[in-house]
């Protein structure tokens, strides 16, 4: 609709306007308030599972250099240091060394040492402590401590993530703040500690469900951050969020749906920026039996139904009846904003009829004449759990339920709290659930969310089960290729492995639209993480509020 389009500003065309880079000089001190619909659950690096959590905790914490702009992730090009002052590999390439920045220092003044990289490494890689990170950490061998300010890492092999998987996968943590806590404890012991980072922003209070506050490290080795305060509010729904966000209660919100941008010409305070965001959603099949996990699923555990089943679903009129041109239909297990996707990736195609001759071959009639197919007494039916937060879920599962409906097969809708959903999710306690996964900057991501590894691991996300050693297999040759062209071969070999095995039906892909005020000045945005130059966004004086003079 090109009343969309005229209301949505670019983020490319934004950041170049005049005044829209933030001061290079100052504290320029102000709030921002980020209006969320969830809380941020664990805030321990290793075991974090939601955005707001990784917004918060990527802030406090630092990497030892973090992915650029161009969100190159393949050698070293482009990384911006953050405790590393400099890297060297060695003549092989098998080893990594970082000199970490002499005043780089703790929110509690203790220096960061090379100790404390070497402990975040094996905690992160430590079974017992539980992160889904660790898959992506196997090919790394060891890492040493030569001295107090280097550290070496220890390579198995040679591929294309090494440099990302030692300084970008990990947020440094402090040793001699959790050290001392037994590995099979930490991470609920460190999840009721307040953290403590070496990051441009520091933690400053919380209430579980309700807000969470962080101020700036006044004295960081990466300068002052400019605002004086960061909060996340947490109210019960989109519609509240938009409304507080419009009624000046709070200044961002990154979830802008196409009836908020609508309301934008009365709402002249508030703009948008659009970027491409690294997000996809999907209607995830559990392939094994929720009740007993060591039994395939009694429907899902036939790949043949689910191919019928994503035969049956129009994704692009559900696309467009949802979001307009704010999403596309998603392409498999990755999104588009990676240089690794071929986005003419071999789709299921949309074609009930031929739905229904599988579903029939299959056993799947109905005897009955109630709608509804059967086979040996039991119906085509099962529940489909979805959290409540997400309107966007919601709307899309009520269209799942009119298309599937229409070759006989009933789906139930299970709305419940995202804490209740989050729980059902880890436990593998589902038929089939409306899910999301926030890429980071890699495609490797892929192996952490659908992998054999993630499914069979007690601690992984690939909480529908889903193992195919083809796809582990390409997947494996993708981050080992050295070679731009036989990584993104391989990586593509690996998505239409999946598109074809059908563990899910890949819904929509959609624009990060972020609703956010016009007096919060702001620089370039991350497609994957708007919130990385957040240090240096700011209030001017002129246009600050009573909010954001209040000081920690």
């Amino acid at each position: 609709m090109a009343s969309l389009a005229a209301h949505i500003i670019v983020a490319l065309t934004l950041i170049g306007c005049t005044g829209e880079r933030p001061s290079q000089t100052g504290n320029a001190g102000g709030t921002l308030v980020i209006i969320t619909t969830s809380d941020a659950g664990s805030l321990f690096p290793p075991v974090v599972q939601t955005t707001v959590a990784r917004q918060a905790t990527e802030l406090i914490y630092d990497y030892l250099a973090d992915v650029g702009s161009d969100m190159n992730t393949a050698g070293d090009q482009g990384f911006v240091p953050h405790l590393a002052k400099s890297w060297q590999w060695s003549h092989d390439s098998l080893a990594i060394s970082f000199r970490i920045k002499d005043a780089a220092r703790w929110h509690d003044s203790v220096p960061v040492r090379s100790d404390d990289v070497r402990f975040t490494f094996d905690v992160y890689t430590d079974p017992a402590v539980g992160s889904s990170s660790g898959s992506q950490l196997s090919n790394i061998d060891s890492v040493t401590t030569p001295d107090s300010l280097t550290v070496v890492f220890w390579f198995k092999k040679r591929y294309s993530l090494q440099f990302f998987d030692a300084s970008s996968q990990m947020q440094i943590l402090p040793r001699h703040v959790l050290g001392a806590i037994a590995r099979n404890s930490l991470a609920e012991a460190a999840s009721r500690l307040d953290p403590i980072g070496s990051g441009r922003f520091r933690f400053v209070q919380r209430t579980r469900g309700s807000s969470l506050e962080l101020g700036p490290d006044t004295n960081n080795y990466r300068r002052t951050p400019k605002l004086s305060r960061v909060i996340w509010s947490v109210t019960p729904s989109a519609a509240v969020a938009t409304t507080r966000l419009f009624a000046g209660e709070a200044d961002l919100y990154e979830n802008m749906r196409r009836e908020n941008i609508d309301e934008l010409p009365s709402h002249p305070n508030v703009r948008t920026v659009s970027l491409p965001g690294t997000d996809y959603a999907f209607m995830q099949f559990n392939l094994r039996d929720p009740k007993q996990h060591t039994r395939p699923h009694p429907l899902f555990g036939s790949r043949e139904l689910r191919r019928a089943l994503t035969m049956a679903v129009d994704r692009e009129s559900m696309v467009r009846n949802v979001f307009d041109t704010l999403a596309v239909p998603a392409i498999g297990p990755t999104v588009r904003a990676f240089p690794t996707t071929d986005p003419n990736l071999r789709q299921l195609p949309y074609d009930p009829s031929r739905a229904r001759r599988v579903l029939d071959s299959l056993g799947w009639r109905d005897s009955n004449a109630d709608g509804i197919r059967d086979s040996h007494g039991r119906p085509l039916r099962f529940t489909v759990i979805v959290p409540s937060t997400s309107l966007n879920r919601i709307r899309m599962g009520v269209l799942l339920q009119d298309q599937l409906r229409k070759i006989g097969v009933r789906i139930d809708l299970d709305q419940m709290e995202f804490a209740t959903f989050q729980a059902r999710q880890a436990a593998r306690d589902f038929d089939a659930m409306l899910s999301s996964w926030h890429l980071g900057a890699s495609p490797g991501a892929v192996k952490e969310t659908w992998s054999g590894q993630a499914a069979r691991d007690s601690s992984g996300i690939n909480y529908g089960s889903y193992i195919n050693p083809r796809f582990d297999a390409y997947v494996d040759s993708a981050i080992s290729a050295l070679d731009p062209a036989a990584n993104r071969r391989y990586y593509n070999l690996a998505y239409q492995t999946a598109i074809d095995d059908a563990p899910a039906i890949w819904l929509y892909e959609p624009r990060t639209v972020i609703g956010i005020h016009r007096r919060i000045r702001f620089g370039p945005m991350r497609p994957d993480a708007w919130w990385t130059s957040l240090g240096d966004w700011y209030i001017p004086a002129s246009e600050q509020i009573v909010r954001d003079r209040i000081r920690h």
